[in-house]
């Protein structure tokens, strides 16, 4: 299984993706300092927006198989930089979260759009929450961390 290292803006959904990874109950949680797991690191968000933090998230990165940048459909911000993720030495994919709160497609295109600036080279679209919608690819996205090689996402030509 792959260590994932989860990164966002506050309220962006790593947290609650950290429960549905460890069978956890759902509840409101904020995140004060980075939370090493298992195969988890979960962020504080603030370390994501702000930059005198990012120091704290390339080294702790160091410890991880990928960095998992999640954007909110909710969030109309640019949070990640453009190239955010060439400053990890791992390989960066990003997540599309709470697609069941989107009010229209360009919610969920903006959030795809940020993260493909940012440098994810995959992209995954969730909801933490039941949601048997075919859009949902947070299976896809558990079945991903969970195999036990990252193949050849360091390219990133």
């Amino acid at each position: 299984m792959k260590k994932a290292f989860l990164v966002g803006a506050v309220g962006c959904g790593k947290t609650t993706f950290k429960q549905v990874m460890l069978h956890e109950k759902q509840n409101y949680d904020k995140t004060q300092a980075i939370e090493f797991f298992n195969n988890l690191i979960d962020s504080p968000g603030e370390f994501t927006e702000h930059r005198r933090m990012y120091s704290a998230l390339n080294v702790t990165a160091n410890a991880s198989d990928v960095v998992v940048m999640m954007q909110s459909v909710t969030d109309h911000r640019q949070i990640y930089s453009p190239g955010f993720a060439r400053m990890f030495l791992k390989p960066a994919i990003g997540v599309v979260t709470k697609i069941d709160l989107a009010e229209k497609e360009d919610d969920i295109i903006f959030a795809k759009e940020q993260l493909i600036l940012a440098g994810a080279t995959k992209i995954y679209y969730i909801s933490n929450v039941e949601d048997p919608s075919p859009d949902n690819q947070i299976n896809e996205l558990i079945d991903y961390l969970k195999e036990d090689v990252v193949k050849n996402e360091t390219d990133r030509s």
